[in-house]
């Protein structure tokens, strides 16, 4: 598994314009996401393996991180990497005592208090947001690319930006200190999601330098 950091693909079936999110997850590996989360909203967890099974020996193939988003026994059964949880789903702490040694959680948050109180927890990772407005969801809080360097300077964990992040601002996101970020439309959505990867992989490395 790789580092956590770079270009981190959600992979939501809902937003992958009927398309395969099989394929839609091995082009965006191809062009270089470091780490894949599943986000199924619509369908029962036992209807989604059918596609985390293949989606899962995709990232495998490619060294790539599988995050479940909230569902901490899908990501058990499936054998993938880690689990994304948010502010109202079940606590860092409270996965951390039942997960085993080394199991991913990603935390979202959306302030320094939020993260650093994620951190102390055990979270392996921290997603902030909404950066600059998303579609993807409903409900979301505000918050900017200078929130994120706030919470960047309150935590020591590997911090990603997440909402509405697209190639046009992302540089914008990793200057601010992400690093790495969190998207779903600007690759599930694109006319070429591999492109679409590969393009923000390389606007990704371009700002760090």
């Amino acid at each position: 598994m790789r580092e956590l950091r770079g270009l981190y693909a959600i992979i939501d079936p809902a937003a992958c314009r009927g398309r395969s999110p099989v394929e839609v997850t091995r082009a965006v590996l191809a062009g270089g996401a470091s780490l894949v989360q599943w986000r199924d909203k619509l369908r029962d967890k036992g209807a989604q393996l059918a596609d985390l099974q293949p989606i899962y020996a995709l990232c495998r193939a490619y060294a790539a991180a599988l995050i479940v988003n909230d569902h901490a026994d899908l990501a058990l059964v499936l054998g993938g990497d880690g689990v994304h949880v948010g502010q109202s789903d079940l606590p860092v702490g409270e996965l951390r005592r039942v997960l085993p040694a080394g199991f991913v959680v990603g935390a979202s948050t959306n302030n320094p208090e939020e993260a650093r109180t994620a951190e102390r927890d055990g979270a392996s990772y921290i997603a902030v947001g909404d950066i600059f407005g998303t579609g993807s969801k409903q409900g979301t809080r505000g918050a900017s690319p200078a929130r994120l360097a706030a919470v960047k300077a309150a935590v020591m964990l590997p911090v990603f930006g997440i909402g509405g992040i697209t190639l046009d601002n992302v540089a914008e996101v990793v200057r601010a200190g992400a690093d790495g970020v969190a998207v779903i439309s600007a690759v599930c959505a694109a006319d070429d999601p591999e492109a679409a990867a590969r393009a923000l992989v390389a606007a990704i490395e371009a700002a760090r330098a």
